[in-house]
């Protein structure tokens, strides 16, 4: 096994090495599988419930459990790289998210395959930051950018392709072919990943598992994923925020409680599960709660645009998948620009232009009507991707340059948290808007919820210009 690829230089313009980039593309692939799975499977769930001769409501679980044991497993990650370094954990996820594939495709009812999915949803939320923390330990702080790029492309063109890959695969076979597909791919990732990435235990062992913060963090995220979510549906089918909100008042609260719960412990533990210390560093705090609020933004409109084609321009849901790939295109066209941007100038003020870009590119959406010509939908969601590219992943670049080598695996997985929460609040939000308007008409309703998804890039913005700020005094006391 060869040593760890490292680059030593600090210059932002620096070539980086052949292995640092394959390390990257074996890293992205891993995260595009993860990804990938979501959205192909979402679009079956109905096909599973016939088949399997279930309830359409008992088949939602076969995501939402998925959902939420990628909650689940997140808190963990920052002590498990600690401990066993970040490439084992990585491969060992790797292998596990491809064999419970595999046994997803042979369960017989929906009981067995709703267990095998939150076995694969454990080792599915491993594998994003612990591919993140390999990246940031191979290259160093001030060429990041660019290799997380990589990775960004990957987690964008995924969802985008999802869609069209799960209606293509229901076309040609059965609703196992959703799973099996993972299993050439991860038996190839995994091949890539045992010849390249490193497996380099840590010289120090970490002290023993925070299991008090574990399982506060672990009940929380979920529980509040679960209930913003349960929010937003049931909002769906009673048409209106009060509705919906009582049934999920109960896990949001509780996930509350217990977050809060966490943030009080981990002041009084030596060694927490996750060190909510990295939160005195100005930019660090500034970068995390920039990729929350662009991650409300960018994760709760893929709730939003799929229900404009479908409600708003009567697309089918195969139209919808091939109407949507214009936007996920533009993200992967610009991240690698993006990724240069943020190791040359920094990821504050990379992500204040993509801010004002993504409102821009919002705006139109909330005024214009929902016939418009369809060339103009598809350009701006082209050029709406392409602001995303430097609106969200920058921030998070920003959140893992503000912080020590050490504390890496810590940074990537509460920014990974965070986003998640982001985007379940932001999809509920929109979600709820939306139905509350239906009843007063279709074009009204989509006016008004894209008019929220405008505000929502607006705090983005602001979270941006909050990070350029904290990043340009920290410059400042560096340099005094």
């Amino acid at each position: 096994m060869t040593a760890p690829p490292t680059d030593d230089t600090r210059a932002a313009d620096a070539p980086i090495s052949w292995p640092v980039w394959r390390l990257a593309l074996v890293m992205a692939f891993g995260a595009f599988m993860s990804q990938l799975d979501t959205s192909v499977v979402n679009v079956g769930l109905g096909t599973i419930a016939t088949d399997l001769r279930a309830g359409l409501g008992d088949a939602q679980w076969v995501a939402n459990g998925y959902l939420i044991a990628l909650g689940l497993s997140l808190p963990a990650c920052g002590w498990l790289v600690r401990r066993y370094g970040a490439g084992p954990v990585w491969l060992a996820s790797l292998g596990g998210f491809t064999l419970t594939s595999g046994l997803c495709a042979l369960a017989g009812d929906i009981g067995w395959l709703v267990a095998f999915r939150v076995a694969q949803g454990l080792t599915a939320g491993l594998l994003l930051p612990a591919g993140q923390t390999v990246l940031g330990q191979a290259v160093g702080a001030h060429r990041l950018g660019r290799v997380m790029a990589t990775l960004g492309i990957a987690v964008t063109l995924a969802p985008a392709l999802g869609p069209a890959l799960g209606g293509v695969l229901l076309h040609l076979g059965p609703w196992p072919w959703l799973f099996l597909v993972n299993l050439p791919l991860g038996a190839l990732a995994l091949y890539l990943g045992v010849r390249h990435v490193p497996r380099e235990r840590p010289a120090v062992h970490p002290a023993s598992l925070d299991w008090p913060g574990l399982l506060l963090v672990a009940a929380g995220v979920p529980l509040l994923i679960y209930g913003l979510s349960a929010w937003g549906a049931r909002g769906v089918s009673s048409g209106g925020f009060g509705g919906g909100f009582g049934g999920a008042l109960a896990p949001v609260a509780a996930g509350a409680l217990a977050l809060a719960a966490f943030a009080r412990h981990a002041r009084r533990t030596a060694h927490p599960v996750l060190d909510l210390r990295l939160f005195a560093n100005p930019a660090y705090a500034a970068a995390t709660a920039t990729a929350a609020l662009t991650g409300a933004a960018m994760f709760g409109a893929t709730l939003l645009f799929p229900l404009y084609f479908q409600l708003g321009r009567n697309t089918g849901v195969t139209g919808t998948g091939l109407a949507l790939i214009p936007l996920g295109l533009g993200t992967a066209l610009l991240l690698p620009v993006s990724g240069r941007l943020v190791d040359r100038f920094g990821g504050g003020i990379v992500s204040v232009y993509g801010g004002l870009a993504a409102v821009a590119t919002t705006v139109p959406f909330a005024l214009l009507r929902t016939d418009m010509n369809p060339a103009v939908v598809e350009s701006l969601l082209l050029l709406r991707g392409m602001a995303l590219a430097l609106a969200v992943t920058p921030a998070g670049i920003a959140a893992y340059q503000a912080v020590a080598p050490e504390q890496l695996a810590d940074a990537t997985t509460q920014v990974n948290i965070l986003q998640r929460l982001g985007g379940a609040l932001g999809g509920t939000v929109f979600a709820v808007v939306l139905t509350a308007r239906l009843p007063l008409g279709v074009e009204g309703a989509f006016h008004t919820a894209f008019g929220w998804l405008t505000a929502a890039s607006v705090l983005g913005l602001a979270g941006a210009v909050w990070l350029a700020a904290a990043q340009r005094r920290g410059r400042r006391a560096e340099g005094g």
